[in-house]
């Protein structure tokens, strides 16, 4: 299939004496919902645009049957056509850049590192596995969500997403994220689903040789640290951070220590490469 219409959230853009940074969400979120906290710690490191997921955030709603096809690797080449065009708008066409995502936002990130490499200088990847299980519980999640509505998801989202605590003191940050579940498309949402189900890197990630920070929650029920391991260890230049008191949405739980860890990362390689 084409690849899908992505909408896309510019935080900050400007011009090309800085480096971009592009984030990704995690099925049933926003980019804005996820990184909100995140953004304003890395306004002096690099200009920020975030794309979301089909019937999610700023993209468009999904006609049902639409998208039954869709894979992690057509979300990635819409993200890179969107950065493409960020790009130019910046006058930095063809430029290579930073990459940020959790959960599904890491998949579609190490697809991108796989597609694109001389594009991606390097990556923090979120909360994510190379591989999300077996495919019959994401099908039949699908399934459910696009006969009953993303609603059916706030329970098991919530305890999947925050550590013991989190939504007590900070129900802001968990009033907003939930919300954005629940006004994501169903359809939208069925086919990522459907994506996540047929993702399979595992014998691919020795391919990678641009440096990727691999984050873990450490009270992530979905992607565990053991999970995040997998990618951190086969890829050529990985390293495996686990954030405890963290669950699934760690830039949400923890946007300070997840700021951190991006701006090493481009300063790293600024440093090292000489990069504006």
């Amino acid at each position: 299939m084409s690849a899908p219409a992505l909408g896309a959230t510019a935080f900050a853009l400007r011009d090309a004496t800085r480096p971009l940074l592009v984030l990704g969400p995690s099925l049933g979120t926003s980019v804005t919902a996820v990184w909100r906290d995140v953004v304003p710690l890395l306004d002096d490191v690099a200009d920020v645009v975030g794309w979301d997921l089909p019937g999610h955030g700023t993209s468009r709603g999904v006609a049902p049957g639409s998208l039954d096809d869709l894979t992690v690797a057509d979300l990635a080449a819409a993200v890179l056509a969107l950065v493409d065009r960020a790009q130019a708008e910046r006058g930095d066409p063809g430029a290579p850049f930073w990459y940020a995502g959790v959960s599904v936002g890491g998949a579609v990130g190490q697809q991108l590192l796989l597609d694109a490499p001389d594009r991606v200088r390097g990556a923090v990847l979120c909360c994510t596995a190379a591989r999300f299980g077996e495919p019959d519980p994401w099908l039949e999640r699908g399934a459910l969500v696009e006969a009953a509505g993303t609603p059916t998801q706030v329970s098991a989202a919530a305890g999947r997403w925050f550590a013991p605590g989190f939504l007590e003191r900070a129900p802001d940050v968990g009033t907003r994220l939930l919300a954005s579940l629940q006004e994501a498309d169903r359809f939208g949402y069925a086919a990522v689903c459907g994506a996540l189900a047929r993702f399979d890197v595992r014998d691919r990630l020795a391919e990678v040789g641009a440096p990727v920070v691999a984050v873990a929650g450490a009270e992530d029920p979905a992607t565990t640290p053991d999970d995040v391991a997998v990618v951190a260890d086969g890829v050529r230049r990985g390293r495996l951070v686990v954030i405890h008191g963290a669950a699934h949405l760690a830039p949400a739980e923890w946007p300070g220590r997840t700021a951190t860890l991006i701006r090493e990362l481009v300063g790293e390689l600024r440093g090292v490469e000489g990069e504006r």
